[in-house]
């Protein structure tokens, strides 16, 4: 492949590296003490650092002057009502600042499936959808100035008007004037991790004309520095040690990403949207790994990896009276582009040859979406029809090299290099209306049909016509307390990616390629139950139960391979619950508790041994707690939050892994509002010094069978600082 040459000079120059990271390594495997005292690193070792909550507020110089007011809203036609002065307490910069405090309230995320389909995030701005997939609701509410925001609007989606949108759903009404901006600078400080320098954001917005603009620029959370310093021992069968591995592991990356929006309404009441997005995408890795046996001579492992990928997504919409409704149109199209090399190398401490590998990988993939949508009131019903059509491809060119006699050579891998791609239309018929007295019905049908296609040694093109629909209820029982009710047969996204191979070059986890897979389809049903305490806060719990139909979870490819693919049937069940608690009706005045938990449980049949299991990797909890203070009459604010999550074991067919801490992680910070014009941050992060705990069983041939070695890592997590300065221009 071309490139090669160039990426193994690299290969070359990052194994120089490997005495570097080796020496002390070994050093510490060495010394007894390591384990009692390793070096302090944060838990997510693979990812981005966790960040504190709402660290994007801005300053007003009048803070001192204020005393601490009420977050209870009016309610009007049923709806919570907040206006934008009962926030002024908090100063806050953005949207985004605003809707965090909203008692009980969270955004979802951005859906994951095909296309735009209908609305999913709980998030409207000005009564309309956002359209887009990168540009979702908190990029658009971070671009969004506080200042802008006249009120916010919280009621069951259905309240709306908009199809498919069911449970809380905040509508953020704006006016913008003038030109405002903000910007946000996070750094961090922690042992043998290099500093964190480029963890800013800037954002302006405005008029542009008749319409408002919104330009940002940042490199936020995606600016990530991390690694870990840790052992892992491998022991066989009946307990004896085989070898003990100290690691080294260091992680960075930054996402620097352009972004901006225009909207324009006009006399006659049309409104054009249009949002931009360009971001370039840059990741490194180096792993470290000196093993030491009983008797034998020392082995050093360097694994490393790199990307540096970019992406662009363009979307636009329009909508306008038409006839007895309005007619809107939306066009998207996204571009991503990632070349990425793993490498791994062996050295021997006896002098033998050393081993090394290199896989290459070059993903190129694009999504175009052209969308209608015509909705009209007949009487007091709402009826709108829906068309969409999508084209998503994935261009996948993969190499694997292994050095033989001092030279890298091409090792043959089936399904490597392939194009996937999908062609997708779908009909959507929806229909609500109020059917009693705090009553609302909302219901949809349709289908779409599908061709999914794959280049290669084992081409194949295929064609399905999925149904879908949507049958959802909400009642307002009362002025405070709101329940609604929903079942929806859905059609699941594919992972392009599960199509083509793939390699680990440490523990040879190779994946082959699948062309066999299709959709998964699912029943979900779900009831969510919301109570407003008035001055005391909110009280949420959603409850949902699915049932899959062709699940994408681990199978058998062949005679050893194994590889993503479809089992028949699956269940998984979820219950998550969240909590506002103010604390101003006892006199706490401007403290809060916020309470979050999820609980998950997913089963299926596993097709090896044919009991029944979790599915793959599934998130089992997670819980959050967070305290804060916003001390009245005062530009100072204090608080903590504690968390902790686990995931369910990812089995393949020889080998079953799992990762968890051993404590919650715990932070602490305290803020001053008003240095200068600006709010400033300080935070320690996991105070408790929680361990990441890794376990790994690899079998013979597959599971059920002899047990080859048993693999435990503990990994030191310990206490770090971060700060953060924003503000207002």
């Amino acid at each position: 492949m071309a490139g090669v040459t160039k990426k193994v000079r690299y290969v070359v120059a990052v194994s120089s590296l490997n005495l570097t990271y080796a020496l002390p390594v070994l050093a510490m495997a060495q010394a007894p003490q390591v384990q009692a005292d390793p070096l302090q690193t944060d838990q997510a070792q693979t990812g981005p650092a966790q960040t504190d909550q709402a660290q994007t507020t801005s300053v007003n110089t009048n803070d001192t002057q204020r005393t601490y007011g009420n977050l209870q809203p009016r309610i009007e036609n049923g709806r919570q009502i907040y206006e934008a002065a009962q926030f002024a307490q908090f100063t806050p910069q953005t949207a985004n600042d605003l809707i965090a405090r909203i008692p009980g309230f969270n955004i979802t995320d951005a859906s994951a499936d095909r296309g735009l389909g209908e609305a999913k995030q709980n998030i409207l701005i000005n009564s309309q959808r956002i359209s887009g997939k990168s540009n979702d609701a908190r990029t658009v509410l971070g671009r969004t100035p506080a200042s802008a925001v006249v009120r916010i609007e919280i009621a069951d989606g259905t309240a709306f008007g908009i199809p498919s949108l069911s449970g809380q759903v905040a509508n953020i009404i704006t006016k913008t004037t003038g030109i405002t901006g903000n910007f946000l600078y996070r750094t961090q400080i922690r042992q043998k991790v290099a500093p964190q320098y480029f963890s800013a954001e800037i954002g302006i917005a405005g008029k542009l004309g008749k319409g408002d603009f919104t330009l940002g620029l940042k490199n936020g959370e995606q600016s990530y520095r991390g690694g870990g310093l840790g052992t892992e021992v491998t022991t066989f069968p009946d307990g004896r040690t085989s070898y003990t591995n100290a690691r080294l592991s260091q992680f960075s990356g930054d996402t620097p990403t352009l972004s901006g929006s225009y909207s324009r309404k006009s006399d006659a009441g049309s409104v054009f949207n249009s949002n931009a997005e360009f971001y370039y995408d840059r990741g490194r890795r180096i792993q470290s790994y000196a093993r030491k046996t009983p008797g034998a001579a020392n082995i050093f492992d360097l694994s490393t990896g790199k990307q540096n990928g970019r992406g662009l997504e363009i979307s636009a919409d329009y909508e306008f009276a038409l006839g007895r409704g309005r007619l809107k149109l939306v066009g998207l199209q996204s571009l991503r582009y990632t070349p990425s090399i793993d490498t791994f190398r062996r050295n021997y401490g006896d002098g033998r040859a050393p081993e090394a590998s290199i896989f290459d990988q070059i993903y190129n993939e694009g999504e175009s979406v052209l969308r209608s949508e015509y909705r009209w009131k007949a009487g007091s019903a709402d009826w709108q029809i829906s068309a969409e059509g999508a084209y998503n491809f994935l261009d996948v060119k993969s190499q694997l090299l292994t050095l033989q006699s001092g030279v890298f050579q091409p090792k043959p891998l089936a399904d490597a290099t392939s194009r996937v791609a999908e062609k997708r239309g779908q009909v959507i018929a929806s229909y609500g209306r109020s059917v009693a007295q705090n009553l609302t019905l909302q219901t949809q049908i349709g289908a779409e049909y599908s061709q999914i296609s794959q280049t290669g040694a084992r081409g194949l093109t295929r064609q399905f016509i999925r149904p879908k629909g949507l049958l959802s209820l909400a009642w307002k029982a009362s002025p405070r307390f709101d329940i609604s009710a929903r079942i929806e047969r859905k059609v699941g996204q594919l992972d392009f990616g599960d199509f083509v191979a793939s390699v680990d070059l440490r523990d040879a986890n190779n994946n082959a390629g699948n062309v066999q897979l299709v959709p998964p389809q699912s029943w979900l049903s779900g009831l969510e139950l919301i109570r407003n305490l008035g001055a005391a806060g909110s009280v949420k719990l959603k409850l949902e139960r699915e049932w899959f139909t062709d699940i994408v979870d681990r199978v058998r490819v062949g005679i050893d391979g194994e590889a993503p693919g479809n089992l028949p049937s699956a269940q998984r069940w979820s219950a998550e619950a969240n909590a506002t608690i103010l604390l101003d009706p006892i006199g706490l005045k401007g403290m809060r508790f916020e309470l979050s938990g999820y609980v998950q449980r997913g089963r299926l049949r596993d097709q090896l041994l044919g009991y029944t299991r979790p599915i793959n990797g599934e998130r089992r909890y997670t819980y959050q707690v967070n305290f804060r203070h916003d001390i009245p009459a005062s530009p100072f604010a204090y608080g903590a939050i504690l968390e902790n999550k686990r995931d369910a074991a990812f089995l393949r067919l020889d080998s079953i892994s799992e990762k968890y801490d051993d404590k919650p992680l715990l932070r602490v910070y305290i803020e001053h509002k008003n240095i200068f014009g600006m709010r400033a941050r300080a935070a320690l992060v996991n105070i408790l010094r929680n361990r990441e705990i890794s376990n790994q069983v690899f079998y013979s041939t597959q599971r059920g069978g002899n047990i080859d070695r048993i693999r435990s890592g503990n990994t030191g997590s310990g206490m770090f600082a971060r700060f953060s300065i924003s503000g207002t221009f």
